[in-house]
Parts: C-alpha cells; sequence; structure tokens
C-alpha cells in the first residue's frame, strides 16, 4: 500500500480511537493479567492474587474449568487450582474475553451489520484458529491463536461507534460490483477495520503478533515473516467461517483458499474438511462458556 495512504489511515484511526471513550479502555483487571501473562517471571499465584479481588472474573474462571470446553477431569472449588489447571494464556484469554464481551452488546442493527452476530464470528474464527493451530502444529500456542481470532475484528467496534451510517453503507453495499467489505471501508471511511484494529491493539499495549494478526488478516503475506504464520492462520479460519456463514459473513465472504496459503499455514484440503465438520459443536461449546450475547 502506498505511504501516503498508510499515513492517511493512521491518522484517521488514531482519531477516530481518541473519539470512541470506554471501548479504548481495557478494564485494569484484564490489563494486570495480560501483564503478568507475558512477563517471563510471572507465576499463577500473582495472577491468583489478581483474579481472586474480582467475583464476577473468579466464578467465570471456575466456571470455564468445570466445564466441557477445557475437559478436565472432575469438580474444581478451589481458584488457585483452577488457574494452575487452566494455565495463564488461557486465563488471560477469559479475562480478555469477559472484557470483550460486554462491549458487543447492543441491538442497533446498521444495514446487515449488528454486535451479536458479529461476536458470533469472532467466536467462531477464535475456535477455527485453534483448530487450524493445532492441526499444523504450529510455534504459536493454540490459544494465542484462539485469542488472534477472538480479536481480529475489533476495528468494527470503532467503526460502529464513530461512523454508524457509514458502516451500515459498507455493509449494505458489500459485494455490489465486486467490491469487498475493505474496499469499501477505504472509499468511505478511508481506513479499514484493521487499521482501527491495530490502534485499538497498541493502545491496550497487547504484544507484537497479535497487533499484526488484527491489522493484517486480510492480508496476511505483507507480514514479516516472524508474524506471518498467525496472521494466515486468521485468513485462514475468518474464511472458512464466512464461507460457513457463522455470524457476521460479509467480511471475508469473496476471500478464497489456495493451495499457496493453505501450505503457508500448513495444513491439508483434508484436515479443513475436517475443521469445517466440527465447527458448529466448537462454536456452541464455546458460546456456552464465553457468552452468546443473545
Amino acid at each position: 500500500m502506498d505511504t501516503q495512504v498508510v499515513d492517511s489511515n493512521k491518522s484517521i484511526a488514531l482519531k477516530a480511537l481518541a473519539a470512541t471513550g470506554e471501548i479504548a479502555t481495557l478494564p485494569e483487571v484484564t490489563l494486570k493479567i495480560m501483564e503478568v501473562v507475558e512477563d517471563p517471571n510471572g507465576t499463577a499465584a500473582q495472577l491468583h492474587e489478581i483474579i481472586k479481588r474480582d467475583p464476577a472474573l473468579s466464578a467465570k474462571v471456575l466456571s470455564v474449568v468445570n466445564s466441557a470446553f477445557y475437559g478436565l477431569p472432575g469438580q474444581v472449588a478451589d481458584l488457585n487450582r483452577g488457574i494452575v489447571l487452566l494455565g495463564a494464556s488461557a486465563v488471560k484469554n477469559i479475562s480478555v474475553a469477559a472484557s470483550l464481551g460486554h462491549m458487543f452488546v447492543g441491538s442497533q442493527k446498521l444495514g446487515p451489520f449488528d454486535l451479536k452476530s458479529l461476536w458470533k464470528h469472532s467466536i467462531a474464527v477464535a475456535v477455527a484458529a485453534k483448530a487450524i493451530n493445532a492441526a499444523a502444529g504450529a510455534s504459536v500456542s493454540p490459544d494465542e491463536a484462539f485469542l488472534a481470532g477472538l480479536l481480529h475484528d475489533l476495528g468494527l467496534l470503532i467503526e460502529r461507534q464513530v461512523f454508524p451510517d457509514k458502516l451500515g453503507e459498507i455493509a449494505a453495499g458489500c459485494g455490489a460490483d465486486g467490491k469487498t467489505f475493505l474496499q469499501l471501508e477505504q472509499e468511505i471511511i478511508g481506513a479499514t477495520h484493521q487499521d482501527f484494529g491495530d490502534a485499538l491493539t497498541a493502545s491496550w499495549k497487547f504484544p507484537p503478533h497479535l497487533r499484526a494478526a488484527v491489522s493484517a488478516h486480510h492480508n496476511p503475506f505483507d507480514l514479516p515473516d516472524e508474524q506471518r504464520g498467525l496472521g494466515m492462520t486468521i485468513y485462514c479460519a475468518d474464511t472458512i467461517c464466512c464461507q460457513e456463514r457463522i455470524g457476521f459473513d460479509l467480511l471475508a465472504c469473496t476471500q478464497q483458499l489456495t493451495q499457496e496459503q493453505l501450505d503457508a499455514v500448513g495444513v491439508s484440503e483434508e484436515q479443513l474438511t475436517d475443521i469445517r465438520g466440527a465447527l458448529a459443536d466448537g462454536v456452541a461449546e464455546a458460546e456456552a462458556v464465553l457468552g452468546a450475547n443473545t
């Protein structure tokens, strides 16, 4: 992309972020959990000290550890044991998901777009990304792939708040004259949900590989080699979830999976078929744990 366009997109995204208010701020407990998990010296005991002060999050952690989603044996009533059994990455995911879930609440429809279907799509991409990651044996943990999938379309929250009429226009016009959602965003807003998502995850101080997956999940080949794998995983997960019509499906409905892309991710057509077949059940399980926003 032209340097002037990139700079213009970034400027628009930062101005929009400044106008969003509460969306631009994650709860303090989530930020503290992120800091501990990203710290190589962080411990389960530190996570316990943070989480025990938040009764709702404590209950959510115990609910998840006792759910079928993680398949752990027996009933766990002790928060500290639950944290140890889940592991730091899973606890981080639960905390971020609990924070995000509140941001996807709202009944207003903007053309074919609404927050309920976007949340379902985000959960579906998270589930698919985790499955693709596991099948490929990637170096990034499946929990990180899940979180990247959950985060990938965050930029639409900013568009909905700052540019609601334009977002409705984009959603209504997507596919007309062969134009993609991204192309219409660029034409109508002057920046895309990838740009807004990058600005938001930067303000939350998320690690570079997660920011990269959010900022280039529609064009992962533009990413540096060390970040491309996770970006390609989200691209593939996003594509199959839109093809399967799970949640808001306009964002990647024109994307196709080529052999080059499958090779870049490290999955076969057969593995992808299995992932598609298990997707609906996986999404239902994840919604039961994270909340379906119904």
